[in-house]
């Protein structure tokens, strides 16, 4: 098949988005997919330029991807790069080459490429694409809209609260437990998250994540574990428990080597663990999801389960919670890049 990986983009997770791709390019090219590595920002070439025979040239262009580094990336010196035609999302030549292909898989992670925009776009041009479609993209994206739809389904999950710039109330008229969590509403990798214990950290954490977004979302603090389940094709995979060498699972222990001990399958009780599948499941479908998600879950020590949120396009990334539930059981990654790219040609067959 002639697939696009699409790739990059301007979100906060551009980095390990371009991981993702790289991996899932090389992965499909040695299954004999012509996998083009593309950036969706930055696109290929200029506008109207000629691209014919790209894909039968895809097996020779280099990532050039390096390691995800341990901050965020500088998405002001992403744009420079494009300073000829800054204008719209989609660089020179993307919508063009996604329209040649037979599918593109989605390898972008957070804002425009989980939030449905992307996929919308894409339904308007007719063109194939791994995951869910954009309501569910878009409704799983939005953290504060999320909870609303797991507590209409009886999915347990942290109490909280939205805050909007716009309409910012003051922090000390709120009824605030500390400690408590401040994180953007629409934003992922834990970037801009932040554990407030006070009134003056809290403060310092509502500043912080408003620079990122204009709604964030204020969640009582859960002492306890954390693990994950990824869905695909509405099966659940083995329980998969996250346990951060230091602190909590920021950005930085996701994608540093070392930064987390993950454990899969996870130790629990098999009722605890079928519980969490459960929830998972039921996440993917209050949400309205297709193909495949990842559900990510607290555990307190009264075994109580508390529902996080759900990725829509989780990462394939070497620290990446997917692959290693995939893996263990006896799904490695070749297989499982096939199995997604099958799962979302399903969801067009049935249509």
């Amino acid at each position: 098949m002639k697939i696009v990986v699409l790739t990059g983009g301007l979100s906060t997770e551009r980095d390990v988005s371009l991981k993702t791709g790289e991996m899932v390019a090389g992965a499909l090219r040695d299954n004999g997919h012509q996998a083009l590595l593309l950036d969706a920002y930055l696109g290929y070439g200029v506008p109207g330029e000629s691209l014919e025979e790209i894909f039968e040239r895809a097996a020779t262009e280099e990532a050039g991807v390096s390691e995800i580094t341990e901050e965020a990336p500088d998405i002001a010196a992403v744009r420079a790069k494009r300073a000829d035609y800054p204008d719209g999302f989609f660089g020179p030549n993307v919508m063009e080459l996604c329209q040649m292909a037979d599918l593109v898989f989605i390898a972008l992670h957070g804002e425009n490429g989980e939030d449905g925009r992307i996929q919308a776009a894409f339904d308007l041009f007719g063109v194939r694409y791994t995951g869910s479609g954009y309501k569910g993209s878009a409704l799983a994206m939005d953290k504060g809209i999320a909870k609303q739809l797991f507590l209409s389904g009886n999915i347990p999950t942290p109490h909280g609260m939205l805050l909007k710039k716009k309409e910012r109330p003051k922090l000390s008229e709120l009824t605030i437990n500390f400690p408590c969590i401040i994180k953007p509403c629409c934003g992922g990798s834990s970037i801009g998250i932040s554990i407030a214990a006070d009134s003056e950290e809290l403060k310092q954490a509502v500043d912080a994540a408003f620079l990122l977004e204009d709604c964030i979302l204020l969640e009582d603090y859960i002492q306890g574990r954390e693990f994950s389940v990824s869905i695909i094709d509405g099966k659940a995979l083995p329980v998969i428990e996250i346990a951060p060498v230091k602190g909590f699972y920021d950005y930085r222990n996701k994608y540093t080597k070392g930064g987390a001990v993950e454990t899969c399958p996870a130790d629990l009780l098999p009722e605890i663990a079928n519980r969490m599948q459960e929830y998972a499941k039921r996440a993917s479908e209050v949400l309205g999801l297709a193909t495949y998600s990842r559900t990510d879950f607290l555990l307190n020590d009264k075994n109580e389960i508390f529902c996080l949120e759900v990725n829509t396009l989780p990462g394939m990334t070497p620290t990446s919670l997917l692959p290693q539930e995939a893996n263990a059981v006896g799904i490695d990654f070749h297989e499982l890049c096939e199995l997604l790219i099958k799962v979302s040609l399903k969801k067009y067959e049935e249509a």
